[in-house]
């Protein structure tokens, strides 16, 4: 997931995935390195954190994140 220090969709997002069971969460701090920003807005096409991944499934932001936890398909996913 890329993300910074004080985001508050970024921490939603991962107490979202926590409830889900997921133990480890790999951050990539765009913050941190600007190269690591401009890395994520390449992959994604967007510039705002969280960019989630799943495996090497782009999921996008928290949204669409609980998006998916609200239509049943975020079990299957963290499942694959």
């Amino acid at each position: 997931m890329y993300s910074t220090a004080v985001c508050p969709f970024c921490m939603r997002a991962e107490m979202l995935l926590s409830s889900k069971g997921v133990k480890e969460i790999e951050k990539i701090r765009v913050d941190l390195d600007p190269r690591q920003r401009e890395e994520m807005m390449n992959k994604t096409g967007r510039r705002t954190v969280p960019q989630i991944y799943i495996g090497d499934t782009h999921v996008g932001g928290f949204e669409e994140l609980a998006a998916l936890e609200h239509a049943g398909k975020l079990d299957s996913l963290l499942a694959a």
